[in-house]
């Protein structure tokens, strides 16, 4: 367990009011000067207590032992042993706290049977380990409840996370695809602008349509980031499958012919998987249209969305030069992937076997996992 911050001058501290109070009554009953140097190492080692806990309590022990052998009587109140006793337990294993706890009962009955003045009576014995067992309980109680706080925040730390992964990958699609079709676009109309103006005044309005449309997604996205109380939130649907049809029009409008097919029933589906399998089309389509970019209105491509036997299969097929095997996995992939692995899904992705690409999705819809 870590150190508490600020502990580096509670400790020495705390070592310095229990010698205080250790050493008064000595001074005042007229303690010579080597039971005062004992009776002082029984609390000033508190003040590395945290630093070295064990080591601290085997020097409070000691001191303890030697001065009721030399001197005959018990070190003041023995806070020092309450202290050292809880610590270790607070920041060492149980079995060490054990050990030491029956080593401090042995020491504290060692007073007892070396006649000291007045002679404890078995009652006071029995308290005082009682008081030592109370120390390592409340220990392993702050152990244990340390524990529980690192691990929340351990949690807390790998949902942050999660949740960054999660609108990055929406950030990666949203941006990759518009922007992919718009640069497409506003190449196009740059190219007939002069030969074809109505061709061109076409692209410049698909580039108006398709940046208006990736605003409203980042916003819709953005809007997760505000806060529960914001009355302003406007907190719009993820795309599903329904919205296939219009990304399939926005990639045509790109140069890349796109048939979609659909079979079966999709409405028992949650918003999450539509949203995976739409996002997988989505990142599908474009990475067609990056690698096509140099052949507009050559490569065709077909996505295909059926049910059955309980789970979704979703493909998206090209006909285009395709890449070479092994394929670099990059952050489009690996997001779709982890996308299928967040429903209990699968995605494969390669070369197919003669011309073009092919991604298959396959996600368990009997119920969201």
């Amino acid at each position: 367990m870590r150190r508490p911050p600020g502990s580096s001058l509670v400790d020495p501290a705390l070592a310095a009011l229990l010698t205080l109070l250790t050493l008064g009554p000595l001074v005042r009953a007229g303690e010579g000067l080597p039971g005062l140097v004992l009776a002082a190492l029984t609390a000033a080692p508190i003040a590395v207590r945290q630093r070295v806990p064990v080591l601290t309590a085997v020097l409070v022990l000691a001191a303890v032992t030697a001065h009721q052998l030399l001197v005959g009587t018990f070190p003041g109140s023995g806070l020092g042993m309450v202290v050292a006793m809880f610590t270790v337990a607070t920041l060492r294993p149980r079995r060490t706290a054990a050990a030491l706890f029956a080593t401090a009962v042995a020491v504290v009955w060692l007073g007892g049977a070396t006649g000291s003045d007045p002679e404890p009576s078995s009652f006071d014995l029995a308290q005082a380990a009682l008081v030592l067992a109370g120390a390592w309980a409340l220990g392993e109680s702050t152990r244990r409840w340390a524990r529980r706080t690192e691990a929340l925040a351990a949690q807390s730390a790998r949902a942050v996370a999660d949740e960054r992964r999660r609108i990055a990958r929406e950030l990666h699609d949203v941006v990759g695809h518009h922007l992919s079709v718009t640069a497409l676009q506003a190449g196009l109309a740059g190219y007939v602008l002069d030969d074809d103006p109505a061709t061109a005044k076409t692209a410049i309005a698909t580039v108006e349509d398709t940046t208006r449309e990736a605003l409203a997604e980042m916003r819709r996205l953005l809007e997760v980031l505000r806060a529960d109380d914001d009355p302003d939130a406007d907190y719009l649907p993820q795309p599903g499958l329904a919205a296939l049809p219009d990304l399939a029009e926005r990639t045509r409008s790109a140069g890349v012919a796109v048939d979609v097919r659909t079979s079966g029933e999709f409405g028992d589906l949650s918003p999450g998987q539509e949203l995976c399998a739409y996002r997988v089309v989505q990142e599908s389509l474009t990475n067609v249209i990056k690698h096509t970019a140099t052949a507009p209105g050559t490569v065709r491509a077909q996505v295909l969305v059926k049910r059955r036997d309980g789970t979704l299969h979703v493909g998206v097929h090209d006909d285009g030069p395709g890449t070479p095997a092994p394929v670099r996995e990059g952050h489009g992939l690996r997001g779709m992937r982890e996308r299928a692995a967040l429903y209990g899904g699968t995605l494969t992705a390669g070369p197919r076997g003669g011309r073009g690409f092919a991604v298959e999705l396959r996600l368990p819809v009997r119920g969201e996992r």
